[in-house]
């Protein structure tokens, strides 16, 4: 077991009887610390840090007596959903430790399960996934501080870090979760659709841009799309669903990858967890000109299919998940567009969301027919790459 391990295994066992902070209607284990606090998302940080070590004393027990002096709070990364937080902390031993805390960002449970999140963490954890779940509050988690950097998408391609991760996702795809096993793309897709088609802007710039959109069009791609992948027979998994280089972390100096945030995590299709994937290599910036190519992919599919003999995975396992990887990328498109659409209406957080959609549902548009002529052209058993 490694340091951080360590760590957060005995910061769990101090909370152990704290059973007064225990939710005993959540799906996290009880030995999980709870605490009712929120801290306001939108506050300055040197107002927000107080209201850290308040939640850190709340939540953990042998924290409560010490001075505020004793905390460190830092920003580790503000993304497009969530702000993560270092907090390091000088206990009365005299040891130093630290934690990750994650605050929610603003309307997030507007299309996140955070039941579902934190079910699916417990499980992660255990099969040595992300951070350690310390403990839970109003607005956020308290995890086990990992000490690594964040990939950046022209990480991804790497050659060497491509099939780690390839192989980290073999393995991921490999946890049993309990509860229903359904997947969950069209479910999700569907209800995004709903609550995208129904917005309004008190913006008028936006609502003049919201209303091109033709949501008869997007709703008919998104059947067709549907009735195609419902012919490919790949295995349903509990997938991430959200692999892109900022939930990805490498400790350079163990050469040891981590994969984090699980918010998105249900059951779903493997070939949409890759194709996915691949379609993040574009990073935020949306630079499709950074897919990997058909080289790169089989590079990452090998170590997939057999991390440890990558090269004895035959041409047809190869070709068979490529086309199922190519047809999921137009899946993971229209799904990330639609969630755009619903984050430029609720969410704070300065980044252009309506652009998003369009960057993302353009793009669909633009590899569409390729796409379905590779999947039909297969399924046929013409095997045309």
């Amino acid at each position: 077991m490694d340091v951080e391990a360590n760590k957060a295994k005995q910061i769990i066992n101090d909370n152990n009887n704290d059973c007064a902070k225990v939710n005993s209607n959540s799906t996290i284990d009880d030995s999980i610390p709870h605490s009712s606090l929120s801290v306001d998302t939108a506050l300055p940080f040197p107002l927000m840090s107080p209201r850290i070590i308040e939640l850190c004393k709340d939540l953990f027990r042998k924290w409560a007596k010490l001075d505020d002096s004793c905390f460190s709070v830092e920003t580790v990364s503000g993304g497009i959903t969530n702000l993560l937080l270092k907090v390091s902390v000088k206990e009365e031993s005299g040891d130093n430790v630290a934690v990750t805390v994650r605050l929610y960002g603003p309307n997030t449970e507007y299309v996140i399960d955070r039941e579902r999140e934190l079910q699916a963490i417990k499980y992660l954890s255990a099969a040595g996934f992300g951070a350690k779940l310390l403990g839970v509050f109003g607005n956020g988690m308290v995890q086990s501080f990992i000490n690594a950097r964040t990939l950046t998408p022209l990480d991804m391609r790497k050659p060497k870090l491509a099939a780690e991760i390839a192989k980290q996702l073999c393995r991921f795809h490999q946890v049993e979760i309990p509860g229903p096993k359904e997947p969950q793309l069209w479910v999700d897709m569907f209800k995004f659709f709903e609550k995208a088609s129904a917005l309004r802007f008190e913006d008028p710039d936006k609502q003049r841009i919201y209303e091109t959109i033709s949501f008869k069009e997007v709703h008919k791609e998104a059947t067709q799309l549907k009735e195609l992948t419902e012919l490919f027979s790949g295995p349903v998994v509990f997938a991430h669903n959200d692999l892109l280089s900022g939930n990805l972390m490498l400790n350079d100096e163990q050469d040891k990858l981590y994969i984090i945030d699980f918010e998105y995590g249900s059951y779903n299709y493997r070939g949409f967890d890759i194709g996915n994937h691949f379609n993040e290599y574009a990073g935020y910036e949306c630079d499709y000109s950074l897919y990997p190519s058909k080289e790169e992919q089989y590079h990452f599919l090998r170590h997939y299919l057999q991390p440890e003999k990558p090269y004895e995975v035959s041409e047809k396992d190869l070709e068979d998940l490529y086309v199922e990887a190519n047809t999921f990328r137009l899946a993971s498109h229209l799904i990330w567009a639609l969630w755009g659409l619903i984050q430029a209406r609720i969410s704070p957080i300065d980044f252009d969301y309506l652009g998003y959609f369009f960057w993302r549902y353009n793009e669909y548009k633009k590899q569409k027919e390729k796409c379905f002529s590779l999947a039909q052209s297969h399924l046929s058993g013409s095997r045309t790459v």
